[in-house]
């Protein structure tokens, strides 16, 4: 299937965005809320004065290290396997099994965290890599889709809608595990017990929302014969010949490399919150819940009004404000003090405004910069190598820092970093673009 010039019928358009509602409660529950503080809970000591350690393959981390190199590896798979898979998706013309395969082993690995608990490190660590590998792999095909079902003047439009739906169906899910949690007694259990439920309905609530909207997604077009017998290289092969056009398309290439310093820094802030929060902040967990529902209800809007903005300035200078804004709440987050949860609060709302705005426009503007061709799903892998790759960097160093400093809060600092690059670049982009009334 071709990038399109009409927007796909409505039931397209909705069995699209009902993806993001079912995936999107595995980035809330199990990335941003319940599973770190539930891992912080298992292997921290509740002091945050002191450095926890954890045994792990015979050798010992920092346990906020470890999450951020556990996930940091997940990260590094699916940028390994990702253009493989998605050039066979556009030669087959299968990205809809490859997508229902991801979503079937994450949702899976989701469920099965039900039975982590202390003295089984290796099976929640393991389980979590997994599910990171299935939701993040599943985004390369379904984030291929758009350019196939949303005209370039709708692409925005559509693109915060599927991240609003996102925020939506994961709120509800979450606002019942909160229940389970923080009203365990309801039901006879503890909030241990409430938190590896929550898992099970993630992985539940996963595949039952996403096998009915991948069902309902048109099946793309078989684009060609591979040449040659040996399908592997060959997927490489088509992933150089990508390289090839980017390297003549000087706003796109500029585009991305922008992409990949500061969504190295939104990713690598947003996976490493949690931890931060309930192991150097001393947030609580039913706190830290409440906070990332005032973020995700604040995302609604504010992916709204970014897109908004980006019509009335364009795309790329809607994103240069929001990278700014990244660089402030770096700072802000360093400066909490341990234990002030009203100043946790606070940054929820400014990172909430911020974030799906900022994720909606990156998809959307790469979209709008993408040429006219079959290979849509290779094209995407390279923004999804970009993406994970930027965020096997970003964990591994915030890890690292960690483990080097004792604390994390130098990590944090140390983002800003990665924001300042991708503002360059940013910069860079709008002076290549500015005849390209598309951006």
């Amino acid at each position: 299937m071709t990038t399109t010039t009409v927007t796909a019928d409505k039931k397209v358009v909705r069995a699209w965005t009902m993806y993001d509602w079912a995936n999107s409660v595995y980035n809330l529950v199990v990335t941003s809320t319940i599973f770190p503080a539930y891992y912080e809970s298992l292997t921290g000591d509740g002091n945050t004065e002191t450095q926890d350690f954890v045994q792990f393959l015979g050798m010992r981390f920092d346990n906020a290290a470890l999450y951020n190199y556990a996930l940091a590896f997940g990260f590094a798979i699916v940028a390994l396997v990702s253009p493989l898979l998605s050039s066979i998706a556009d030669y087959k013309g299968n990205k809809k099994t490859f997508l229902r395969f991801f979503m079937t082993m994450g949702s899976i690995a989701c469920s099965l965290l039900f039975f982590y608990g202390k003295g089984n490190l290796a099976w929640g660590i393991g389980l979590s890599v997994i599910a990171c590998i299935g939701y993040w792999s599943s985004l390369v095909f379904y984030n291929s889709y758009l350019p196939e079902i949303a005209a370039p003047q709708d692409r925005d439009r559509v693109s915060a809608r599927g991240f609003s739906m996102g925020y939506i169906g994961s709120v509800i899910l979450q606002l019942f595990s909160l229940v389970l949690i923080m009203k365990g007694d309801w039901f006879g259990i503890d909030a241990g017990r409430g938190s590896q439920l929550s898992f099970l309905l993630v992985g539940i609530w996963w595949l039952g929302f996403g096998t009915w909207a991948i069902h309902k997604l048109p099946d793309p077009a078989y684009a060609g014969k591979v040449a040659g017998n040996n399908v592997l290289l060959n997927g490489y092969r088509e992933l150089g010949k990508v390289w090839e056009q980017l390297r003549t398309m000087k706003v796109l290439k500029s585009y991305l490399g922008a992409y990949f310093f500061y969504n190295m820094g939104v990713q690598t802030v947003m996976l490493s919150a949690p931890l931060y929060a309930s192991g150097e902040l001393a947030v609580p967990q039913s706190n830290l819940i409440i906070a990332i529902l005032i973020l995700q209800l604040i995302a609604i809007p504010g992916a709204f009004t970014i897109s908004w903005l980006s019509e009335k300035i364009g795309n790329i200078r809607a994103l240069i404000v929001c990278v700014v804004f990244w660089v402030y709440l770096c700072i802000f987050g360093y400066n909490i003090p341990t234990g002030d949860v009203n100043m946790f609060y606070i940054l929820a709302v400014q990172v909430g405004f911020v974030m799906g705005g900022i994720q909606a426009l990156s998809r959307s503007t790469y979209a709008k910069l993408m040429p006219v061709t079959k290979d849509t799903a290779s094209f995407f892998s390279f923004f999804d190598v970009a993406e994970k790759v930027g965020i096997v960097i970003g964990l591994f160093l915030f890890g690292f820092l960690t483990e080097l400093t004792g604390s994390q809060r130098t990590s944090v600092l140390s983002c800003m970093t990665f924001f300042a690059i991708g503002l360059v670049f940013l910069l860079v982009t709008l002076k290549r673009g500015r005849m390209q009334q598309a951006i």
